[in-house]
């Protein structure tokens, strides 16, 4: 029950829902162990001895404990399901929570699928089982001690022949019980596993269909499927072995009470009414052993999911505030950025090489800084590290001289906006989708910015215009237009920093230089971090940094860099390969311009 315990907090303070269920179960449990009472009391004092003046007061008072009984087993139901629902709101709304707390490392393995799995179907189960199948447990329990109870007192003797095969039961029951949770456990993960490989399917359906992998796409379908259904026929195995198992000893009971309680109606000494009775009590008391199978197999089933559930509520978040976290005044902030001997690891294994290795920059409020490297050279890094997406390894990063693992996280990234190379869009409306991060913004404010992102054109030609709302992921939106409205959207905030992570990628040259010229009227006075490929994005800059496997190897100017020898100048030559006469210029004007400063 450990599991159910470290769950306590979600349920708990529902308890009086508990223990309704609980005692309505356990109270129309007790009132059913009264008919066999009053079949004994038909038989032996009206139908033996022919005396009928008591049956009509007989009746009414069966029809009065069935009124009676109804009412607590609908105490038991409401207060089950009250208890089930708020459970499951509850639990939702907690994972829910932890995901939109837990940090960008968690993301990088973690697979949707899954998440979706455990938020739905784990849940259902956990709801399941403490709505109803905590209190039918405890009520197999309290049938066996009032049951036991009365047949006692009727005759110790046969009862205590019938106690002598419950404990084989019971046995039986936790062998079954052991055997099948490994079993769920397995289902559970392959659950996940199948919601994963359809999910990842509908999501790239676009790149499957472009390269014709269907039927490569359906066989891997097919093997997730496969191990989904021979954890189901493992499953099924089990329940083959110990269900008739545990049917077979409940009904040996019975057949052991009727030979021997019979033997002894014949030879005087047990009544018929008797009899009846106990053979009554022990039928009310051997259905739910009949079920102690499935009961057991809820409960299993719900333990693998509160497994599951309590390791993603229990998953530890690698950034988080601190006890004197700041908030920033919004007023006050400058923009003022830097890194010194800055180093990071995506793991904390020292065999690996780091992903940013003594990253020193200065950039001052209002500077414009541009990236280049390769595919893993730590671009995307050092700004990641600037929000906090994860926590500095080596070294300091400070904003405005405050280091940034000092400043409360919702806080500093409110001083950010990032745009990144591929784009994400709700499935809502262009204008709710611009206005994400400030919502408040009106209609005008909105507007602007989709003027600045020169993404008013295309928006006013849609049939609703902003009030259009996009596809899943921006379906139905060209790539260009989707990272146009992200533009729009980190304009529209007006950050102390700005971050374009090759956000212009997907543009055409001529949108891509309106949009520059926008940005920089926007973004005067802020801090601007650029990472391009392009040489035409970065040229402007105020510096630039040329990154390749972690290391720092160039950095300055474009007219600095594109007279000197090494990966800045050689990605330049290869851009404008088509264009010599042009790159041949910019090198003679930059050297020109560099010996005028020299004889200045």
């Amino acid at each position: 029950m450990d599991i159910f315990r470290a769950l306590k907090s979600y349920y708990w303070q529902d308890k009086g829902f508990l223990w309704g269920s609980v005692v309505g179960l356990a109270i129309a449990t007790a009132l059913g162990l009264v008919y066999p009472l009053l079949l004994r009391t038909l038989i032996d004092d009206m139908i033996i001895p022919s005396e009928y003046s008591g049956v009509l007061g007989l009746s009414l008072a069966a029809v009065g404990i069935i009124f009676v009984k109804a009412g607590f087993q609908y105490v038991h139901g409401f207060s089950g399901g009250r208890l089930g629902n708020r459970l499951a709101y509850r639990l939702r709304n907690g994972c829910y929570e932890k995901l939109q707390q837990l940090s960008f490392s968690y993301y990088d393995t973690a697979r949707t699928g899954d998440l979706m799995s455990r938020l739905t179907a784990d849940i259902e189960g956990i709801r399941n089982f403490i709505g109803f199948g905590f209190a039918q447990l405890l009520n197999t329990a309290f049938l066996l001690l009032f049951g036991f109870t009365m047949m006692f007192f009727i005759d110790w003797k046969l009862t205590l022949m019938i106690l002598a095969i419950i404990p084989v039961l019971g046995f039986v029951a936790i062998r079954f019980e052991q055997n099948i949770h490994p079993v769920f456990r397995s289902i559970r993960s392959a659950v996940g596993r199948l919601t994963v490989r359809v999910q990842e399917n509908i999501t790239g359906v676009r790149t499957v269909k472009s390269f014709a992998r269907e039927p490569f796409e359906i066989n891997k379908f097919v093997k997730e499927n496969t191990d989904y259904r021979d954890n189901h026929l493992q499953l099924a195995g089990v329940w083959a072995k110990y269900f008739p198992m545990i049917e077979f000893i409940a009904n040996l009971s019975v057949a052991a009470l009727l030979l021997v309680g019979g033997w002894r109606v014949i030879d005087n000494t047990l009544t018929l009414g008797d009899l009846v009775a106990l053979t009554g009590m022990l039928g009310l008391i051997v259905a739910p052993l009949w079920t102690l199978g499935f009961q057991i197999n809820n409960y299993t089933q719900s333990k693998a999911s509160g497994e599951r559930l309590l390791e993603l509520l229990n998953q530890p978040i690698a950034v988080k505030n601190n006890s004197k976290a700041l908030v920033l005044d919004n007023n006050e902030v400058k923009g003022h950025i830097r890194y010194e001997d800055v180093s990071f690891r995506y793991t904390n294994r020292d065999d690996l090489p780091s992903a940013l290795l003594g990253f020193n920059l200065n950039a001052p409020a209002g500077s414009v800084i541009g990236f280049l490297g390769g595919t893993g050279s730590g671009k995307s890094t050092a700004v990641g590290l600037l929000l906090r997406t994860y926590d500095v390894g080596e070294g300091s990063l400070t904003l405005d001289g405050i280091d940034v693992r000092h400043i409360e996280l919702a806080s500093l990234r409110s001083q950010t906006a990032i745009v990144f190379q591929e784009s994400f869009l709700f499935s809502t409306t262009i204008k709710e989708n611009i206005s994400y991060g400030f919502p408040n913004a009106t209609s005008e404010e909105i507007e602007e910015a989709a003027r600045l992102a020169q993404a008013e054109g295309f928006i006013r030609e849609l049939p609703l215009g902003y009030d259009t709302i996009v596809g899943e992921r921006g379906m139905g939106l060209s790539g260009g237009q989707k990272q146009r409205i992200a533009i729009a959207r980190a304009l529209l905030s007006k950050p102390k920093i700005l971050i374009l992570d090759d956000a212009t990628s997907a543009l055409d040259m001529e949108t891509e230089h309106e949009i520059q010229m926008a940005i920089r009227q926007v973004m005067a006075g802020r801090t601007v971090f650029m990472i391009a490929h392009r040489i035409s994005t970065l040229r402007r800059a105020d510096e630039i940094v040329v990154l390749e496997r972690g290391h720092t190897i160039q950095r300055g100017t474009h007219d600095k860099l594109v007279r000197q020898p090494g990966l800045y100048r050689e990605t330049y030559r290869i851009q404008y390969a088509d264009r010599p006469e042009e790159l041949d210029a910019q090198v003679d004007a930059s050297t020109k311009a560099s010996e005028r400063r020299v004889t200045g």
